[in-house]
């Protein structure tokens, strides 16, 4: 009887954790990350978009790093940046930026530690590794 009242705790004490991980609010790193993400994968199907107008092609470019202090100059620039107002994909993406540079600077300032401050690392993005199948 002992070792089933074991297996039973043990297998609530499991699923307790499970969750607790799924209901935990995101923390200020990981929203900022996955709005970082967002932004960056916006920002590359905008460029690649065949409907949108011409100015796109004009706007500064816009890969995040959120582990490069540089990545707060690049909101800033291109919340700032003067063109393709008329399009709402831009006003859309831009408006993203600004929250993300608002939670950057505001809400999440303690918590974040730039690695780098490299800025032209910012301008030519990294491309992922190649996974061999």
């Amino acid at each position: 009887k002992l070792p089933t009242m074991k297996m039973l705790l043990l297998l609530t004490a499991l699923l307790s954790a499970a969750l607790l991980a799924r209901a935990a609010p995101p923390t200020c790193y990981s929203r900022v990350l996955s709005l970082s993400k967002e932004i960056t994968e916006s920002f590359k199907e905008l460029q690649t978009s065949k409907t949108v107008d011409s100015c796109v092609g004009t706007l500064p470019r816009l890969y995040l790093d959120i582990h490069n202090y540089c990545v707060l100059a690049k909101l800033r620039d291109f919340v700032a940046y003067p063109g393709c107002d008329r399009v709402a994909e831009v006003n859309e993406l831009k408006e993203k930026a600004r929250s993300l540079y608002t939670i950057l600077i505001s809400y999440c300032r303690r918590d974040l530690v730039f690695l780098t401050d490299d800025c032209n690392a910012l301008e030519i993005p990294i491309s992922p590794p190649i996974e061999d199948s």
